[in-house]
């Protein structure tokens, strides 16, 4: 028989087991963490993506937060606020007009507040104002806060480049990816389909965020995502292809058809692999022949678009480019202007410029009063194929 101290300590840990089983089974029963997402930028592009998102947390409330907070520059909207017609009416009447935004994405005017408390955010503004962004935002994001860059484009100075992702890394120190991809924003809210690319090398084997956590966030039926590690090629295909879609509108400017057009967009896909192998020798030759961020987002670009739109319109008004960028675009920016004018300084400086014959006639056409009839010409001189 057991003695009575023996008894009492069986009896102890008898409930000391029955206590941890039914912590254990608690636990196992509690809700896993929901990551917190948020959208910085509300144009019609952060708009777009921003209803993606807030429609697949609501879609898969057991990974994600259900109200998506999105940051937008205030304004007014006659006598109301931007973000008060976003959170009432649900719709972004300035940049998105005649498209329902979900519930659940809540439009909010400061920055910080905007993202406090997230583990995701999404970046999605003209990549001109991100130096501004993030010097609000150094020092108040936590290292294990995820990111994804939407902005197509890259920092360029005549001194070097710097992926719009990597820049956000090295400025907020939080892991940054990218998407980019044939996506008109316009259709893209609209439902129409359409496939992007995203960037995302999971930074440490330990990581919750995935790339499936990514890849949840982001697809949807009418929106499919292909996830890949090619940060450098994903991001140069996406501020590159701004450039040949200026060409492909000269060329609809001068009217000379589709024959031209495939000359130009072929020709511009060469530069664009040309370029990103020579200067970032890591990125894939295959991300530009193979993923909607390469040849399917410069056909898209090409087709229609900003760049587009703002070329014809410059072949056929004559009107300085910064000009029709405040007639037709409504305040936001065509970002081929910007890249092509420093891609042309990073190449100048490094003597390549005769290298990229339809880069270099774009910044010429834009800022030096080039005639765009000579670009048969100037195409004709250098035909440097990538092996």
């Amino acid at each position: 028989m057991l003695s009575s101290t023996s008894a009492r300590r069986l009896s102890l840990l008898g409930s000391q087991v029955a206590s941890s089983a039914r912590l254990s089974s608690t636990a196992a029963m509690a809700p896993a963490a929901k990551y917190k997402v948020s959208v910085i930028g509300s144009g019609n592009w952060g708009s777009a993506i921003a209803k993606i998102v807030a429609e697949n947390t609501a879609s898969n409330p057991e990974a994600f937060d259900l109200n998506v907070r999105m940051w937008v520059f205030e304004e007014m909207i006659g006598d109301k606020k931007l973000t008060e017609i976003i959170n009432t009416q649900h719709e972004n009447v300035k940049y998105l007009p005649g498209i329902r935004l979900p519930s659940n994405l809540v439009a909010v005017p400061d920055l910080v507040e905007c993202v406090t408390g997230s583990d995701i955010l999404i970046f999605n503004v003209p990549h001109q104002f991100l130096p501004r962004i993030c010097s609000q935002l150094k020092g108040k994001i936590p290292p294990s806060v995820r990111a994804v860059s939407c902005i197509k484009g890259v920092e360029l100075s005549a001194n070097g480049i710097t992926l719009i992702a990597s820049y956000i890394t090295e400025q907020l120190g939080i892991y940054c990816g990218a998407l980019s991809g044939a996506n008109l924003a316009p259709e893209v809210a609209q439902e129409k389909f359409s496939e992007t690319t995203i960037a995302y090398k999971v930074p440490d084997a330990a990581d919750s965020i995935t790339q499936k956590t990514i890849k949840t966030l982001f697809h949807r039926p009418y929106f499919h995502v292909s996830v890949v590690n090619d940060l450098a090629g994903v991001s140069l295909a996406g501020a590159l292809k701004n450039i040949v879609a200026l060409a492909s509108g000269f060329v609809d400017g001068m009217g000379w058809g589709d024959n031209a057009k495939a000359a130009i967009i072929r020709r511009g896909l060469l530069e664009m692999t040309q370029f990103s192998r020579e200067f970032f020798p890591e990125s894939e030759a295959s991300t530009f022949t193979e993923e909607s961020c390469g040849v399917a987002d410069v056909i898209t670009s090409c087709a229609g678009g900003r760049n587009h739109k703002l070329g014809v319109a410059m072949i056929k008004t004559k009107k300085p480019v910064f000009e029709l960028e405040n007639e037709l675009l409504k305040g936001q920016k065509a970002q081929g202007v910007t890249t092509a004018q420093e891609v042309n300084a990073f190449l100048t400086k490094r003597g390549k410029a005769a290298e990229y014959p339809l880069f270099t006639a774009v910044n010429d056409i834009i800022f030096n009063g080039l005639d765009s009839s000579a670009l048969p010409e100037i195409l004709e001189k250098v035909e440097k194929k990538v092996e």
